[in-house]
Formats: structure tokens, C-alpha cells, sequence
């Protein structure tokens, strides 16, 4: 329980991210996020894995010199690690021998990342100015001496979620032995991920590429021959967004996820598809399947696919073939970072509100579990699900965290924390917003997966489409009726939070109920209007609503109905939901709503603002302020109790 109790020691447990198998399935490399010693940032870390589970995971890299995107060259061990001196250091592609010291294998001017290694052929992708170095190197230097951060856009997209979109651009680079080769550019600056999946000879690579659709930007796919640069489109429609490409053990066939292009009246569906090359055929497999499919991994073979799905608020690994998909794991866990051998073994990384992700074998329907880089934590309490029914008749399904000792003698206050997305899931185990934080505190934590939730089918997502306020908003009280029923909640006591499209619910919720004690948005939407112009995919709103729909769902409208204390939190490099949208806010709380500020200025409100933090706050001395901030105001508000906030916080100007 400690872990939780005390903010250093749950910040500092290691956070394993990402796997990669060697081909023949001899080694195991996790990529782990660490504390550096100063406990100032993450640093990347590679860590070895036991395949058979007999040893324990041993660190292959050091925290001091970050290490990160594993990736295996047939038995050589490829990792992205800077190279250079100060603020000339820029990322490079280097080489873990079994013994000895990293060895750097390539380097470019701009850098490289994410490499990718099948059939002999290694590819990273790295920014470039220019096709030629000669005119590459004069635009870098010109940038450099004249301190010129300027940026001309003739395209829609300019930034995406926290990063200045060009002039740079990303290119597809060959490792060859005589180091980086530039091999093709990779439009619209970045926007779209490429997520490059190479032919098991090598010869091509098939990657996500961007195509104009008016001021708006959809992916497609792109085949690029791996010696010449050449590219051609081999998955092309206006009606759809083709991502996540793997190409199939035979090099004949890609798989991929075919997402419909949404209006404001229907929702976007996401299908398995399967591309001949040969033929130019699309075969969408598993049709009757009514989930949301992730990323695809063949099989040896080439008869089937695994891939983890959100299902009834886990997310499960699933074989599908052209007609089924059939669930594997069979458990209350998610699942991620899939990887599977040439012998067809397939390894994963697994987690629940219980465990943090951690590696384990999956042996046809069984799940081993692996030696972990760090000890799980123990939870501060206990998991269950609750199921309440909205005015409509639809079921919610809820985890409910629950704090040691809750009982119908001490009941605990209870918190509604509202995910993201809003197409999404709680189903698995979050860093960022980690409940059992708030239940090592006495709080009981409800999370809900309202209308727009995945892992219910297409239908549940369509309720909410277009319609925030409505059944979204109708499912949370629902859920938190039902909550409240049990004689282990206190239904005296009670807040609710949310971040991102959970923020937009905080600040809906605020202004429809006065119900609660308590309201924390981080990063919410507030002037839907205005949000749709100033977000980062402007034209993605576009698909989602019309301007009548962004009125009738926009919060600012029920500012003179908010009485409940409210702590707004955003971060300046938010480029998702600009901070315009928290300004807005607390300037509209403190002047215009029905808890106004004082005649001497003074508020119940609370704006918690981080000038060097984007949709998410990242770095541990502000996530330990974020905590510590919130903890306070539940504890004022909830509780009725004071609560220290940390010294670093000093008290601002309006104090």
C-alpha cells in the first residue's frame, strides 16, 4: 500500500512500454521507461527477457544514456540512441552485440528513428529539408546560425498534439553498410504516422501515407519499393482511412484496419481488410465480427491474425480469419505490443487495474506469465464491476475501485473519473490516471464506459455520436446512481473528474447537476465553437459535428448554472484541446457563474495551469504536483478537511 501512499516510490516504479522478438524467438527485449537519478524525467531503457520465463529480466541499457524502439535485425539487436555533443546530440540507429559495448550503425543529419529490420533490410525514418544533402545541409544551416524557427504552411495541418509541424518533413531512410540512405518522403509533415511494415524479403515496404481530401488529410496506404524509393498507392478510397499495414508471411498479401470516414450523423466503424497485391482485391475478414479490431500480427502460416480488441471493458487477443474471430486470453486483462516468432509463439504485454503491463507467452489459449522488469503493487483495495441501465434502457458496465475497509459502516466517498477519447475503454492499467492513488486516500473511484465507450459495439458508440450532452451524460449519473446504492458508498460525499474528452464531461457535469461536491477538469473542451477552428485536426471535427451540434453540446452555454467548486487544470503545449479552451473557462467561472469570485477577487475555483506541458503532464515533479493539487481540493471540498499542497506550488499572485 506504501506505493501508493506515497507519491516518490509509485513514480519511481519502472514502466514497461513496448516488445520485440527476436524472429527465431531465442530473445525477448522490453522497452522500459525509468526515473533518472535526479527523478527529474524518464529515460528509455532496454531490458531482456526471458522467453521460457526460467531468468530473470536483466537490464541490457542505462537510464543515464536513454535507450528506446528496439528492434531485431535477424539476431542483432538494433535501439535508437542519440549521438553528438550538447544541442548538436541527435538520435541514431545503433547495435547491441551479445557482449561489448553499443556500436553506432547509422546516423543523419536530423536524425533517425523507429527502425524496422526483415529480409537483410534495415529502415528508419529521419527529417529532411530537401531531397538532395547538398540543399538539405545548406536549409539546416541557415535554420541553425540564423536561430530562424520560422515555418510557411501551405497546407491544413500546421501541429500536431504537442510538435510544430515542418519545414521539415520525415523520409524513409535505408541502413545499408555504408551507412543512411534517404529513400522516399513521407508527406504532410509527420501528421499522419507511417507505422512502415517490411516484406519478409525485404524488397518493399508498405507504409501509411497521407492524402490530401480538401483542407482535410486521410491515410492511406503506400507501397515503396526498398531499392529505388518508387512508390505507388496500393490501398486508396475517399470513402475510408487505411492504417496499421502488415504485410503476410508470403509478401502476397497486407492486412490492415479500414476506418470509415465519419459525418456528423454516423459514427466510424473500424473493420479488418486484407489487400491482394496481385489481384488489387480488399476481402474485409471476420464481417460479422462487432468490435473494433487493433493492430494486426499474421500468423506463419498466413491463415489468420492475432490482435487485441476493447470487448466489455477488457481487451482481449483474438484470432481472426476470414470468417471469426475467436478470443484467445479468455481473462479480465488487455493486451498490447503482440508480437509473434517464425515458430508462430506469440509474446505480449498484459495488464488490468490489478497490474501495471507486464510480458507474458501466450501458448494457445494460455498465458504465462513472465518475469517482470519490477515487482507489481500491491492494490490498496479491491476491484469489482458494477452494471446500471440509462433512461433508455442501455446498459453501462463500470469498474469500481474500492478502498481497504469500505463498508456499510464507512462507507467511502465516492469519485466518477470519465475517460478520454471519447471512443475508448477503462479496461486497462493507467500511469497517468491511476486510481488506486485515489483509493489509497479512502476515495472509492467509479469508472464508467458511457455511450461512445468501444468494446460494446457499434450501436453503443452511435447513441452518443453528435449527441455529447445527451445519453453520455444520462449513462455517468446512471452509473453513479447505481454506485450509490451500495451501503459501502457514501453518497454524501462525492466528486467527479475527467481529462481530455473526461474534462468536456467534468464541464458538462457542472453545469447540468449540482450533485456533486466537487469538479476537476484537466484539459477539457469548454466553447465548442471555437474548439473546432483551434485544435490541432480542425477537420476531423468537421466529420464529428455540425455547427448546431457543437452548440447544443457546448458546456460554456450552462456557465450561470455552475455552483460546484471546480479545479480547472491544462497544460500550454496542448495542441489537441488548445489551453484557449481553460482560459475561456476560468475566465467565464470567475465572472459569470453561479459561484462567481468574490468583490475582493477571491474563488473556490482553482486553476492549475503547466506552461511546459501538452495534453498530458509528463514530467514527475509536475505529475507529483498535478496529484498532490487534486488531492488537496477533493480533500477541501469532499471531505471537508485541509490538506497541504506541495511546497514547490507557491501561492500566485491572486493569493
Amino acid at each position: 500500500m506504501g506505493t501508493f501512499t506515497d507519491l516518490a516510490e509509485y513514480l519511481a516504479l519502472p514502466r514497461t512500454n513496448a516488445l520485440t522478438v527476436s524472429p527465431d524467438g531465442k530473445r525477448l527485449v522490453a522497452a522500459v521507461s525509468e526515473l533518472t537519478k535526479d527523478g527529474a524525467e524518464y529515460a528509455g531503457t532496454l531490458w531482456e527477457i526471458d522467453p521460457t520465463g526460467a531468468e530473470p529480466a536483466r537490464r541490457l541499457t542505462d537510464p543515464a544514456r536513454p535507450a528506446s524502439s528496439p528492434t531485431f535485425d535477424g539476431t542483432r539487436l538494433l535501439f535508437v540512441r542519440k549521438h553528438g555533443d550538447g544541442d548538436d546530440a541527435v538520435p541514431a540507429i545503433w547495435e547491441l552485440p551479445a557482449a561489448g559495448e553499443p556500436v553506432l550503425r547509422a546516423q543523419a543529419p536530423g536524425g533517425l528513428s523507429n527502425p524496422i529490420a526483415r529480409g537483410g533490410v534495415v529502415l528508419a525514418v529521419g527529417p529532411r529539408f530537401a531531397e538532395d544533402d547538398a540543399t538539405d545541409g545548406r536549409i539546416r544551416e541557415a535554420r541553425k546560425t540564423g536561430k530562424v524557427s520560422a515555418i510557411l504552411h501551405s497546407a491544413a495541418v500546421v501541429r500536431y498534439w504537442d510538435t510544430d509541424l515542418g519545414p521539415a518533413i520525415p523520409w524513409l531512410y535505408r541502413i545499408d553498410d555504408d551507412g543512411a540512405n534517404p529513400l522516399a518522403p513521407l508527406p504532410f509533415g509527420g501528421f499522419i504516422e507511417p507505422h512502415p511494415s517490411l516484406s519478409p524479403d525485404g524488397s518493399f515496404v508498405v507504409v501509411e501515407d497521407g492524402a490530401a481530401r480538401g483542407t482535410a488529410v486521410r491515410a492511406r496506404l503506400v507501397r515503396v519499393d526498398t531499392t529505388t524509393g518508387d512508390a505507388l498507392p496500393i490501398v486508396d478510397d475517399e470513402a475510408f482511412e487505411a492504417h496499421a499495414p502488415a504485410v503476410s508471411p508470403d509478401g502476397a498479401r497486407i492486412a490492415y484496419l479500414r476506418e470509415s470516414i465519419s459525418t456528423p450523423e454516423s459514427a466510424p466503424t473500424v473493420t479488418l481488410w486484407v489487400h491482394d497485391l496481385a489481384t488489387g482485391e480488399d476481402t474485409q475478414w471476420a464481417e460479422q465480427w462487432d468490435r473494433w479490431p487493433g493492430a494486426p500480427v499474421w500468423l506463419p502460416d498466413g491463415d489468420a491474425v492475432h490482435l487485441a480488441a476493447d470487448d466489455n471493458g477488457h481487451a482481449p487477443v483474438f484470432r481472426v480469419d476470414t470468417e471469426r474471430a475467436t478470443e484467445l486470453t479468455g481473462d479480465d486483462a488487455a493486451y498490447s505490443s503482440l508480437q509473434i516468432t517464425n515458430g508462430g509463439t506469440a509474446f505480449a504485454l498484459r495488464s488490468s487495474y490489478l497490474t501495471p503491463s507486464h510480458p507474458v507467452r501466450i501458448d494457445g489459449g494460455t498465458v504465462v506469465d513472465l518475469p517482470p522488469v519490477a515487482a507489481h503493487p500491491d492494490p490498496p483495495g479491491t476491484l469489482t464491476e458494477l452494471t446500471s441501465t440509462g433512461p433508455d434502457g442501455a446498459r453501462t458496465r463500470s469498474w469500481l475501485v474500492l478502498p481497504v475497509g469500505a463498508d456499510a459502516d464507512h462507507p467511502a466517498p465516492l469519485l466518477l473519473w470519465v475517460h478520454g477519447g471519447p471512443l475508448g475503454s477503462w479496461n486497462t492499467w493507467q500511469w497517468r490516471w491511476n486510481p488506486w492513488l485515489l483509493a489509497a486516500r479512502g476515495y472509492a473511484v467509479l469508472l464508467p464506459d458511457p455511450a461512445l465507450s468501444t468494446g460494446y459495439g457499434q450501436n453503443f458508440i452511435q447513441r452518443g455520436w453528435g449527441r455529447w450532452g445527451g445519453p453520455v451524460f444520462t449513462d455517468l449519473i446512471a452509473a453513479v446512481d447505481a454506485a450509490e446504492e451500495r451501503e459501502d458508498i457514501d453518497e454524501t460525499r462525492t466528486a467527479a473528474m475527467g481529462g481530455s474528452f473526461g474534462g468536456y464531461m467534468a464541464n458538462w457535469i457542472a453545469g447540468h447537476t449540482d450533485r456533486f461536491d466537487a469538479i476537476v477538469s484537466h484539459a477539457g473542451l469548454w466553447e465548442l465553437p471555437g474548439f473546432g477552428t483551434t485544435t490541432d485536426a480542425p477537420f476531423y471535427w468537421r466529420t464529428e459535428m455540425t455547427p448546431a451540434m457543437a452548440e447544443a453540446n457546448s458546456p460554456h452555454h450552462a456557465v450561470t448554472d455552475i455552483r460546484t467548486p471546480m479545479l480547472v487544470i491544462h497544460g500550454d503545449k496542448d495542441y489537441r484541446v488548445p489551453i484557449s479552451e481553460a482560459l475561456t473557462l476560468w475566465t467565464q467561472l470567475l465572472a459569470d457563474s453561479g459561484l462567481p469570485a468574490a468583490p475582493d477577487g477571491s474563488t473556490e475555483h482553482r486553476f492549475l495551469y503547466f506552461p511546459d506541458e501538452n495534453h498530458w503532464i509528463l514530467k514527475p515533479g509536475n505529475v507529483t504536483v498535478w496529484y498532490e493539487t487534486v488531492f488537496a481540493f477533493l480533500s477541501e471540498h469532499v471531505l471537508g478537511e485541509s490538506r497541504e499542497l506541495p511546497e514547490a506550488l507557491a501561492p500566485g499572485p491572486d493569493a
